[in-house]
């Protein structure tokens, strides 16, 4: 019986870790070039249990089953599926159709160069010229940090990444994809880092200008998980709240009987 509350309880930390993740895709439904995460659950390895120190089986343990412990929280895994374009009108604005990600040079804690990875393609260009996203990072191409004449009248951008500035060629955005895409890490403000052994390709991915991608959350299909999750978290917490009352009852009432 007391074991029905460790089972129930690890429902309910099961569910709030389920939330929690749900909660953040609905947060950043919005956010350009966030891909949500998806969450799987898994029961703990089952135990033998053993009949022990009983005078009917001449105190020989015997198995009498297999006991489960509850589940606990899986494998938390990206869904890196297209997100809808929309349409800016700014012409720093780019959005990728295919796999890959663009490539920002950005600084660690040391001052070191740094590349992380991004599907938000919402850049602007700074006094220098050079193309930058939200945090002023500048965005990579073939030659390095791409930088535009600030005098320029009209940039157009092909969909191989070309750039143009009053029909002048400047430089190429390039896109970075991966053989395998768990080796890459959320790093929060849709940026990513490729950890050790990852495995880069050249991104072969349309560039739409004047576009961005949006988020590939899908506000009812998570709206219906939270629900989901919420009464699964209820169930469990009245598994606890009826087992807490047949123990009361044992220790309260059966001695008095």
């Amino acid at each position: 019986m007391v074991r029905g509350l460790y089972t129930a309880w690890s429902g309910m930390a099961n569910e709030q870790k389920r939330l929690d993740i749900v909660s953040n895709n609905l947060a950043n439904a919005a956010t350009v070039g966030y891909k949500k995460d998806n969450v799987t659950n898994q029961s703990f390895d089952n135990l033998l249990t053993l009949k022990i120190k009983d005078s009917s089986e001449q105190y020989n343990d015997r198995a009498i089953g297999k006991m489960s412990l509850g589940v606990k929280l899986g494998e938390v895994y990206t869904n890196y599926g297209q997100g809808s374009l929309r349409e800016t009108g700014n012409p720093y604005d780019l959005a990728i159709e295919g796999k890959g990600f663009f490539n920002i040079s950005t600084k660690d804690k040391n001052g070191n160069e740094e590349i992380k990875y991004t599907r938000d393609g919402s850049f602007t260009m700074n006094q220098d010229g050079k193309l930058v996203d939200a945090n002023g990072y500048s965005l990579v191409g073939e030659s390095g940090e791409i930088t535009i004449p600030v005098n320029t009248g009209n940039v157009t951008i092909d969909g191989d990444g070309s750039i143009y500035a009053d029909g002048v060629y400047i430089d190429k955005v390039i896109t970075t994809d991966f053989e395998d895409y768990n080796y890459l890490q959320k790093q929060g403000d849709s940026m990513y880092v490729a950890l050790e052994g990852a495995n880069e390709t050249t991104g072969t991915a349309n560039i739409r200008q004047g576009f961005t991608e949006q988020s590939n959350v899908n506000v009812v299909s998570e709206m219906v998980d939270m629900i989901a999750v919420t009464r699964a978290y209820e169930a469990n917490q009245k598994v606890i709240q009826t087992v807490d009352g047949t123990l009361d009852l044992a220790a309260n009432s059966v001695g008095k009987v």
